[in-house]
């Protein structure tokens, strides 16, 4: 199985993740931002990562495409269900659903002003980015989401949902990683509980190495713009 995309991107983090949970092996290959070529298109037409590709996965020669990072992880979730992400009972795979869908769109919109303008921008594509919308969401957008994870979790949930890790910590967690990327370091004391579930889920191997990786490129990055 084939993974297309950058690392820094928490969607490929996101699918990487999942896949190490579960002890799969997967390549990561570039994708995205001009990279990955017709290989990359092929899996992912509109260009998004991540793309992902199961060699022959279809049979008769043909592989298995896929272009979404949550599409991906369903996938994989049906395709090898031991060591489950996705729970069956269906009051709590309504929520582990919708918290990837709120990470994808809600946490993103936020962290993604944060990470594009302030590391994307100025040191991959050499271009001044738009500060004044970074500093409006570290401001306003970010608290009204922690606000709301600090009550959701409490002072005893371990996991998002349930008992269980799922994708819901992946799929929230990984985008933690971008905002603390973009220079904004979580308050433990004004949000005990977000900072003690985080750093359960960020202590897991499968998060450690991926955020890392992360770590070392933009170390490297700055180093080299000064």
């Amino acid at each position: 199985m084939i993974v297309y995309g950058a690392i820094l991107s928490p969607f490929v983090r996101k699918v990487l993740i999942a896949a190490a949970e579960k002890g799969l092996e997967v390549e990561q290959r570039p994708g995205g931002m001009g990279q990955g070529g017709d290989e990359f298109i092929e899996a992912s037409p509109f260009g998004k990562m991540p793309a992902f590709r199961v060699p022959n996965g279809r049979g008769e020669g043909r592989d298995y495409l896929l272009a979404d990072s949550s599409a991906i992880v369903h996938y994989l979730e049906a395709a090898y269900p031991a060591l489950p992400l996705i729970p069956a009972e269906p009051m709590a795979r309504g929520e582990v659903v919708w918290l990837d869908e709120f990470a994808d769109t809600i946490l993103m919109a936020a962290g993604g002003k944060l990470f594009f303008n302030r590391v994307v921008a100025p040191l991959f594509l050499k271009r001044p980015g738009d500060l004044a919308a970074a500093d409006d969401a570290e401001r306003t957008e970010i608290p009204h989401i922690l606000d709301w994870l600090e009550q959701r979790i409490g002072p005893k949930r371990e996991f998002l949902v349930g008992g269980a890790f799922s994708l819901a910590d992946i799929s929230v967690a990984v985008m933690f990683a971008n905002v603390r990327g973009a220079g904004v370091a979580l308050d433990a004391q004004k949000y005990p509980n977000v900072a003690r579930w985080l750093a359960g889920v960020e202590g897991r191997p499968s998060f450690a190495a991926q955020n890392a990786r992360m770590e070392k490129i933009l170390t490297r990055v700055r180093a080299e713009a000064g």
